[in-house]
């Protein structure tokens, strides 16, 4: 018994310790919809109303990440290129956000990328919350947009489901101070943590290469600190954090949970989505690395006969581009392999449309545009450039590409039999045959098999049939007719003609 009770006064103490470590954390907030809803517009209406001019002066780039102060307390929003983006995150195990904003305009209500949007927040479980923008215009209509979620399982709050909403206004900045004050009612009920006593950790959430300062990311924590000279590693890429900067671009010594950082250092560009973690010596760094590369094998291997669909893809910035190159890798290859040639952010340019000959890779565009000389050298050699502005749209026209490259098989049907009891004219290669269907049915245009007894002695086709000396399609078991029969073996009296037609049929993906 005091051996029991011992134990029973440790847990509380164990759990107490941890629980010294952990602090409040911002929220982390996502916000998505339609390309067109108002997404941009809404997060610098909030910046407009949060930053003050001279702070936000210091933005001079986008960086993916800012963070706002409301009543005291800090909000974080990943200003993602839309919620493919954002898909490469979590396509990578990685928690990015607490929070998902689904932004939808009162004038258009809701669209196919609203619905994709909504799709890719419910598979990362995150609580939503409902922002309908231009609430301003004469034609919006707020209850319409209610319904239409309606009908995709989501019910706001007002029409009596779960699922909190806001009227704003990205242009007058009417409702942003409610959306705020709901994000932070959110996030209190989620009750956010941060241990800081373990070593820092979090997702890349951009990267490129600066011109002058070498491979750049901007990472978001989790977990832990991240401080000036600590080094760094993803599955992709190491290095020191030489500099850090905050998102106005000011020197700080360090980073905590939910801030957005922009790290100078890296040995060359991590991907997007990819976690980050502290480590001690670089060594350490280098030995994760080199781990995660014999795990994550990027080399398809074709087997023999295997058919392959070339690609070249460009895109508007990397977290569409690696978002892409995600999904793509979901489909299934068993049957057809993708191997994306090239990809690249940027417009379609000349060397993209030489490199189709040879290749016959097909070509896509994810929100760019072809360059002049690029255009003219692909109507020169009839090279198709698809552009699409949806990434469902680009992955549906794949699918479709990838059906038309699996060559139809022919699957023979077997149809019936008829004995053939009189040779009524014999021609060099076509006879007029008469009999009697014994099995099943026959039909004219069709294939057949001559059978003398059990041998098999060749093969032809019924060119025509009759019945009561009057042309027809088919004649069923019983029925007696006259055939009009095409080949180069000759039929006789008492051979059985197994009559079968073939359909071209496509394998499944």
């Amino acid at each position: 018994m005091e051996k029991k009770n011992q134990n029973l006064t440790a847990q509380p103490q164990r759990k107490e310790k941890n629980l010294l470590n952990e602090i409040e954390r911002p929220p982390v907030v996502v916000v998505l919809g339609h390309i067109d809803h108002g997404k941009s517009s809404l997060l610098e209406a909030i910046k407009d109303l949060k930053i003050t001019e001279k702070e936000s002066g210091g933005i001079t780039q986008h960086i993916g990440a800012y963070q706002i102060e409301h009543r005291g307390k800090s909000i974080t929003f990943i200003d993602t290129p839309g919620h493919e983006a954002f898909s490469a995150m979590r396509s990578r195990g990685a928690k990015v956000a607490d929070i998902a904003i689904l932004v939808v305009a009162a004038d258009e209500g809701v669209k196919a990328q609203t619905k994709e949007a909504l799709s890719h927040i419910k598979k990362t479980g995150l609580p939503l919350i409902v922002a309908i923008n231009k609430i301003d215009k004469p034609e919006a209509d707020a209850k319409k947009v209610k319904r239409e979620l309606s009908q995709e399982n989501i019910l706001v709050e007002s029409i009596g489901g779960k699922v909190p909403s806001v009227e704003v206004s990205a242009k007058t900045g009417q409702g942003i101070d409610d959306l705020l004050e709901l994000i932070l009612l959110v996030a209190e009920m989620e009750q956010l943590k941060a241990d800081r006593a373990l070593p820092g950790q979090g997702v890349v959430i951009e990267a490129y290469l600066d011109s002058q300062k070498g491979p750049t990311a901007t990472l978001l924590l989790n977990n832990g600190i991240l401080k000036a000279g600590d080094i760094i590693a993803t599955v992709s890429s190491f290095g020191k954090a030489k500099n850090l900067e905050n998102f106005q671009r000011t020197i700080v010594k360090e980073a905590s949970s939910s801030m957005p950082v922009i790290v100078f250092g890296f040995e060359n560009v991590p991907r997007v989505g990819e976690k980050f973690k502290v480590f001690s010596d670089i060594d350490s760094a280098k030995n994760y690395l080199q781990k995660a590369e014999k795990e994550i094998s990027k080399v398809f291997s074709v087997k023999p006969g295997q058919r392959v669909l070339n690609l070249i893809l460009k895109a508007d910035v990397l977290g569409s581009l690696e978002a892409i190159e995600e999904i793509l890798k979901e489909l299934p290859q068993e049957k057809v392999i993708l191997r994306i040639l090239k990809s690249g952010v940027g417009e379609i340019n000349e060397s993209d449309i030489k490199l189709v000959k040879g290749t016959k890779a097909k070509v896509l565009g994810f929100r760019v545009k072809t360059n002049p000389i690029a255009q003219m050298l692909a109507e020169r050699e009839k090279i198709k450039i698809m552009h699409f502005e949806v990434i469902y749209d680009l992955v549906e026209e794949i699918r479709k590409i990838m059906g038309r490259v699996i060559e139809a098989k022919a699957v023979r049907i077997d149809l019936g039999k008829i004995k053939i009891s009189e040779i009524f004219r014999t021609e060099k290669n076509r006879q007029i045959l008469g009999g009697k269907v014994i099995e099943g049915e026959i039909k004219k245009g069709t294939l057949a098999e001559i059978f003398r007894g059990e041998e098999k002695t060749g093969q032809g086709k019924i060119i025509n049939l009759q019945r009561d000396k009057k042309d027809a399609q088919s004649a069923k078991k019983g029925e007696e007719c006259g055939l009009l029969y095409e080949g180069e073996i000759k039929v006789e009296e008492g051979d059985v003609l197994l009559i079968y037609t073939e359909e071209k049929r496509k394998e499944e993906l």
